[in-house]
């Protein structure tokens, strides 16, 4: 049975860092920190409510094992708009090429597990609880994984949550050449073609703007939010 998702009634308070008080809801973006860069509160919990409500509001939760749960909201904001992602000829190729298959919801467990352990270093942000969070998002429909796959082996993986027209991606990792830049091309060709706004980077890389990804003002991108982000689910392929 599906279970609805009601107004916060979550008992973990959030400290807020501006106003240096708690509360149970999450203050206005405009109090988020300028150093660190969109840091607006501490604590709370990871239960669903939570994270709905948080990504709503355009706020996502980012911290390292033995830290706090630390929620953000910088500014700028990198986002792919759809129809605006760069696609180089060799990469072009690739994709032509058959040997790349994608698939979306097929192993979301291990998709965010890899992406828990593919890191350059021992930054594991993606600790066990941030993990049973997004699992049990996607058990309700929120969270989604696009696979890739070749010569029947997943290669590489994305995952992140829609909600109505906004895809807020949150991590992915590939195990060979360009598997990420595949399925960032398969996933907006999927976003555009379900008339979705904007996919949500969250802060931008050199790896995300050699794909078309740009800065936007964080007052621009929670317009977008209060118009198309809401609690309508997606179904993907």
């Amino acid at each position: 049975m599906e279970r609805n998702i009601s107004p916060l009634d979550d008992k973990k308070d959030l400290f807020l860092v501006k106003r240096r008080k708690m509360s149970i809801k999450f203050p206005c973006l405009d109090d988020a920190l300028d150093d660190p860069n969109g840091l607006l509160a501490i604590g709370g919990d990871l239960s669903e409510k939570r994270l709905i409500s948080a990504y709503q509001q355009g706020i996502f939760p980012w911290f390292n094992h033995g830290q706090p749960i630390l929620w953000w909201s910088p500014n700028p904001r990198c986002v792919l708009l759809p129809n605006t992602i760069h696609v180089s000829r060799s990469l072009k190729k690739k994709i032509n090429s058959n040997i790349f298959h994608i698939t979306y919801n097929k192993e979301f467990k291990n998709v965010i597990h890899e992406c828990s352990i593919n890191r350059k270093d021992d930054d594991t942000w993606l600790t066990s609880s941030m993990q049973d969070a997004y699992i049990r998002l996607h058990e309700i429909g929120y969270a989604h994984s696009i696979e890739c796959w070749a010569h029947e082996k997943l290669v590489g993986g994305l995952y992140g949550i829609a909600m109505g027209k906004v895809f807020f991606g949150e991590s992915m990792y590939s195990r060979v050449s360009d598997a990420s830049k595949i399925i960032l091309a398969s996933l907006m060709d999927r976003l555009a073609l379900m008339d979705f706004q904007l996919l949500d980077c969250q802060v931008e890389s050199n790896h995300l703007k050699s794909l078309g990804a740009r800065l936007i003002p964080r007052e621009k991108f929670s317009c977008v939010l209060k118009k198309y982000c809401n609690l309508t689910k997606s179904i993907f392929p």
